[in-house]
């Protein structure tokens, strides 16, 4: 019988599993996903997925009781998606989850030379669904565009990505 992987034990870690685990869920639903997508607000996604009906699906990440209770900045994901949804682990107390966002469950774990295990991640709740307004669904979409773009542009070539940053700051 082949042991049983470990779940991280490190808080930085456990949210870097889950990730990867959601990131694939996501691939496998046909959705586009970017990390750490900065909304108009400021805020920063976790992931936001762009889905094949052109929906904006916000992720917000959650890698412990404690990491939830400390962060209420998640409400306002709201108003910048179709739908919201909380990733967690399969040690996360669902219960502390609210039921105006969808629950997502990252079935992963750490092999002992740190190899990431990848099973069966699941959607266990559907988030419901809140129709963006046609303006501010362009405005994310662009966004979404924009910021794909420029950091596929950084890894083509990082130093053509630096002396445009520099550029910038002087005009």
């Amino acid at each position: 019988m082949a042991p049983c992987p470990a779940m991280p034990t490190d808080l930085a870690e456990n949210q870097f599993a889950i990730r990867r685990a959601i990131l694939h869920l996501c691939g496998q639903l046909g959705w586009a996903t970017l990390n750490e997508l900065v909304l108009p607000d400021g805020r920063r996604a976790d992931i936001m997925a762009l889905r094949p009906d052109n929906g904006l699906v916000c992720i917000e990440i959650k890698s412990g009781p404690r990491d939830f209770l400390a962060d209420g900045k998640w409400e306002t994901y709201q108003e910048w998606s179709d739908q919201l949804f909380f990733a967690v682990d399969h040690g996360f107390p669902l219960a502390l989850l609210p039921e105006t966002a969808g629950i997502m469950v990252a079935d992963t774990g750490l092999l002992p030379t740190g190899l990431e295990v990848i099973a069966e991640s699941a959607i266990l709740r559907d988030a419901p669904q809140n129709t963006l307004a046609p303006a501010r669904r362009r405005k994310l979409t662009h966004l979404f565009a924009m910021q794909a773009a420029e950091r596929l542009a950084r890894l083509n070539d990082p130093a053509i990505t630096a002396a445009l940053r520099a550029a910038r700051r002087v005009e």
